[in-house]
Formats: structure tokens, sequence, C-alpha cells
């Protein structure tokens, strides 16, 4: 069962109890919050200028450029969850807002198709001359998401046209012809935005843009010397001759194990896994498929968080995955999700929608508080507030911020939430596969017509899904239902009758095949007890530990309701657990109960070492979802738990 494709089917109607909220919250607060916020009116708050940036490339206004390089791109992620969230939900308002900043765009944009406010306002004889750690064509990539997105959301053709007069000048610029520039971006991002662009307009060169980037990657001698000794460059970073920082150490189908800049390596993996499914490279597919491995099975957190290293933003080795100094970049969890999805387009694998849907239930949304307000770029797995003052620890961040100088995850997160009715379903041929239980409608064509496709569920807090299944007249088709990796108990009904589930099974999904008719009902029952998880044995922190999870949702402890010293906390391995649900608390959550051991501080004295071992006293727990944590009192957090005999 292969090359599913993730493309053609229109966003589900999104009707989840569960992401309804967040979808609302983006809507009515992300959003406009984030409007502000790019206009410069957040008091207290880092100022962005991006805007302002736009108008003064325009001509509407004058000053001089201000904040990132790739300022450009917080305007167009913001431009993007307006698509998808207008897709959802119809806002002429809003609508007006985003044409308004298109128009800008437009007028920003050079005779040429050239659009960048920095090199327009600030170094305008300069284009092209430090594709390493300018951004330029990872900004334009953004764009180009973001335009697609509005044309498919409102059917407006003036951004996209905009962006492809644009992607037109980029291809006259690059390539391996004549004069052109044998380069690509230090910050990947326009090759996966090109793979879209082709996908809405047709024309195949944009594809063959997004392969010539992705080919030239990692050839020598490398192109990143070559412009740097070309513009007279002698400062030195700490990136200077290390090429796996941009993942061009080798070139992308010899490269084993992810390396470098987090972000920047899984929006390539990204377009590695689309080039795949569209050319049929097995290159390109088995290169996907070893550098998913290693990610998921050597460098990834429980939490779907990637990058453990500061330094760099950067993965660092196989099992190095410290919780209290982790990295975990909102983006890179994001940027996870769309590799997830794209790997689902080579081949028909639950393992990737597994990991899509942990990092969709843990580190994506933990970024964001409940009310949508403040923001974290880094998602450690273990707080200790007075810690973070270390300097090796600076990153982390007891409570969430307003907003950030380097603003790249909040639109990032809100692009995501508004596309997530892109997530859940995805259909080859005559096969319609549900990969995420998310309450949902979706309107499919199987053989020339209509089949409407309604699921209810109380996901994540229960196991129970249903499905009407309603064609427009009796077809013979398949539907496949995943089933998490993560569940061990699972039945299946349709029309109450009960399938046998080995005889459907195939890698990690339910192949339904019968002639479905109007109102058949399908049933899948996950069971969802309280699992005990432990990391690999070498993964060093963690050894002794385990960690709660209760069906894709990973669970921590905090210290507005368990005390201080969270360290001192022990679970005994015959210790009961239980569950409740709390409507009240962060939401609507439920909530893991147990008897856990803390060690006596009182009984230890005052001495710094003793070769007493401190008494220990009766401390029942309370758990909560991780996303939610730090939603209340600040303090410490902990995932991982002491364990005991």
């Amino acid at each position: 069962m292969q090359n599913v494709s993730t493309y053609k089917m229109k966003a589900a109607e999104v009707t989840d109890p569960f992401w309804q909220k967040y979808m609302e919250i983006v809507r009515e607060e992300v959003i406009p919050y984030q409007w502000k916020a790019l206009n410069d009116d957040v008091p207290d708050a880092s100022p962005s200028h991006a805007i302002e940036n736009f108008r003064i490339a325009a001509g509407e206004a004058s000053g001089e450029f201000y904040g990132m390089v790739f300022q450009d791109s917080d305007v167009a992620k913001w431009l993007e969850a307006v698509a998808y969230s207008l897709e959802n939900h119809p806002d002429p308002s809003l609508e007006e807002t985003a044409d308004e900043v298109i128009d800008l765009l437009e007028k920003a944009q050079g005779e040429d198709g050239y659009l960048n406010t920095y090199y327009t306002i600030k170094e305008p004889e300069k284009r092209w001359t430090n594709l390493r750690d300018n951004h330029e064509l990872y900004c334009a990539g953004h764009l180009m998401e973001a335009a697609v997105a509005y044309y498919h959301a409102t059917g407006k053709r003036k951004f996209l046209d905009i962006m492809s007069k644009y992607a037109d000048y980029i291809d006259s610029v690059f390539g391996r012809e004549g004069d052109k520039i044998p380069g690509y971006p230090g910050h990947q991002e326009i090759e996966l935005a090109l793979i879209r662009l082709y996908q809405a307009t047709g024309k195949d060169k944009y594809l063959k843009l997004s392969q010539f980037f992705i080919e030239e990657r990692g050839k020598t001698p490398h192109y990143f010397d070559i412009e740097k000794e070309a513009r007279g460059d002698t400062s030195r970073f700490f990136w200077d001759n290390s090429y796996g920082y941009h993942q061009a150490h080798l070139p992308v189908t010899e490269q084993q194990s992810a390396v470098g800049h987090a972000v920047r390596a899984v929006y390539m993996y990204s377009a590695m896994a689309d080039l795949a499914a569209i050319t049929g490279s097995s290159e390109l597919t088995d290169a996907c498929k070893t550098l998913w491995k290693n990610v998921v099975q050597k460098q990834m957190y429980i939490t779907a968080g990637i990058g453990s290293m500061e330094f760099g933003e950067a993965f660092s080795s196989d099992y190095d995955l410290p919780n209290d100094a982790s990295y975990t970049e909102t983006c890179a969890s994001i940027g996870l999700v769309f590799w997830a999805k794209r790997m689902l387009g080579v081949e028909a694998d639950a393992q990737y929608a597994d990991v899509m849907e942990r990092a969709l239930y843990n580190g994506t949304i933990s970024g964001m508080d409940l009310d949508g307000k403040r923001f974290f770029y880094v998602n450690p797995l273990e707080v200790t507030p007075e810690m973070s003052r270390r300097k090796d620890k600076r990153h982390i961040k007891p409570v969430r911020q307003k907003w950030f100088g380097c603003a790249c995850c909040p639109p990032n997160l809100a692009r995501l939430i508004s596309s997530l009715g892109h997530y859940i379903y995805s259909q080859k041929n005559d096969i319609v596969y549900v990969h995420l239980y998310i309450g949902s409608k979706q309107q499919v064509d199987v053989q020339g017509q209509k089949v409407d496709i309604v699921q209810e569920t109380n996901y994540p807090w229960d196991g129970e899904i249903n499905l009407t299944v309603n064609p427009e007249q009796e077809e013979v088709f398949t539907l496949a239902l995943r089933l998490p990796g993560w569940c061990n108990d699972a039945s299946l009904t349709v029309n109450g009758e009960e399938i046998r589930q080995d005889a459907v099974l195939e890698k990690g999904y339910f192949y339904l095949r019968r002639e479905w008719k109007r109102g058949d009902h399908v049933h899948l029952k996950l069971a969802m007890p309280i699992e005990r998880i432990q990391a690999h044995p070498n993964v060093r922190e963690n050894v002794g530990k385990i960690a709660l999870q209760r069906g894709p949702l990973v669970y921590c402890v905090e210290e507005v309701d368990n005390g201080a010293n969270l360290h001192n906390l022990f679970l005994p391995k015959n210790a009961k657990l239980s569950t409740s649900f709390d409507p009240d608390l962060l939401g609507g959550i439920t909530v893991i109960h147990g008897e856990a051991e803390r060690r006596d501080e009182a009984s230890w004295g005052e001495d710094l070492y003793s070769n007493t071992h401190a008494s220990t006293i009766p401390a029942p727990i309370k758990a909560i979802p991780y996303y939610s944590w730090c939603n209340r009192e600040p303090g410490e957090m902990l995932v991982w738990m002491n364990e005991t005999i």
C-alpha cells in the first residue's frame, strides 16, 4: 500500500471538542494577537516591525529595516494561518485585512519579481551573496506556502501570482546552466514550498527547482565556502567548516543520521519525502527512511521534541536526551509533523502517523498557553525555576513569554493548528485512510462519486471512535483505520459485526474493503490504560525512571499539585494508578492519581553528605497532560519520575 496522497483532498471540517477549542483560540486570540505583535502593538513585548518593513519596502513609509534578516517570514506564517482559519471559518473582516497585506506585498515586490524587505531596504546590491546566513530563500518559501494556502482557501489568485512571479525570478537565478548560481539555502524551506507551488500551478519548473536545491546540497567544493570567499568574508562562526549544521556535509541520499539545526533538517526531510512520493525515487525513499529511523529511535523525546542541544538549536548525538537542558524548539516538533505527514505520502505505515499524533498532542501545543497569549520557544521535560539562572540552562524559561525577537514559533504553531483538517485523512485511489482520531466531517471522491465520512470521538480522553460512512450510492472501496502503536487492545466492528483484526491489519492499518452503503457504521475501541514508559538503556538521564502515558498523551507532575523538590518523588512499581476527568481543571483534562513515596527532607538533617539514607513518607501524586503544564502557578515540572521496586 504505497504513495498515499495527502494533498488532493480538501480539509476536513473539525468538530472535535479538544481541537475545536484550540482552533477557536487561534482564530479569536492568537491571530489577532500576532497581528498586533507584527505591528508593534503589544506592550512590554519584543518589537517586530515586520509590517513596517514591508511599508518601507513598498515606499509607503520611510525608515530603516528592523529585526532579524528573516523577519518577513513572520508575516508569511501569519498569512498562512489566516488562510487556514478562513478555510475553517469565513471572516470577511479578517480576509479584508489579509488582502490589504497582500496588496502591500505586491507594492513591495520588484519589477523582476524579487520580494525581500531586508535586501530591498538595507542591502539592495547584495542579493544572493549570503545564502548560508541570510534566509532569502527561506523567506521566499514561507511566502510561497502562504500564497498556496490563501489561494485554496479563498480562490483568489493575486498572492499566488505574486509568488509565482517571484519563483520564476528565482528559477532564472539558480541552476547548473550558464551563469546561474549553483547554490542552495542555509535554512531549508523553499524546497517544500516549491513543491506546493508546483501542485497548485502545475508548473514543472518549480518541482525541478526544488530537486535542484536538494541535489546540490553536500556537493564539494561546498557552495557556502565559494560564496564566502566571493564576498570577502573573513569572519568566523561556529558553523564555518561544520557543514552538518546546514545538513550540507554529505549529499542528502548519503546522510545516515540527523545532524545540525533541527528545524532546517526536518524541513529538508519533508521536501525529500515529497519528492520521493512524486518522483518515485528509491534513493530518496531509502534516505528518508534511514533518517526517520535515526530520529525517532535515537534522537526524539517521548513528547516528540527533537533537537536536544541549545548550541545551534541542533541534534546532538544518539541517545543524548537531557531533560532539564533540552532545547526541543516548538518549531522542530511542528516540522516533525510536516515530515510525518509527507512520509505517509511515501508509504502507508502507521509509524509515521503515530509520531505525527505524538507531536500534535505533546511537543507542539505545549508551546502555547491554553489562552493563546503566551508562548514557549523551548519545551523542556524538567524545570526547576531557579536553575534557569545557570548559563547552560539560560534557554529554559519557567514561564511562557509574550513574544520573541526571533518569533518563528508562535505563527508556526498558529498555522499548524489552523491547518489540522489537512492531517486527519488521506486517499490513494479507492483507499481512504484515517490517520488521526479527531471528530470531523470529510467528503471524498471515490470512483466519481462523493462519500461523506463523519467521525465522532472524545479522543484523547477515551478511545471510543465512531465513523459513519455515507456514499451517494452503494460502492466498493476501502476504509483504512490506524491502530495506534501505543494501543495493545482494540476491537473493531462494522454495523455491529466484529471484524477479525489479524485478517485486515497491514503496517498498522485496518483495511476494511466492502460495498459501503449509506449509514454504515464503524466502531473502533482502543483501550487506554495508564502506561509506565521506560527509555532505552542508553538514555543515561532516564535510567531508573519512568514516564506516564495514557493514549497519545504524555503526563507530567507539577509543583502546584505535588509540592516542591519533585526529584524526591519515587513511584513504586506496584503503586496503583487511577484516572478521573476534571472538567474544571485546565480546560477539562483526565488526571492521573497515584500513591508515591517522597524522601523525607526533614529527616535528613543539615549535613550535605551522609552515610545515613533518608527515610521516605507516603506522597499522593497528581499528574496532568504535559501540554497543559505552566498554566497555573509557576513552579517545578517533571516528566521522568524515579521508580522504586
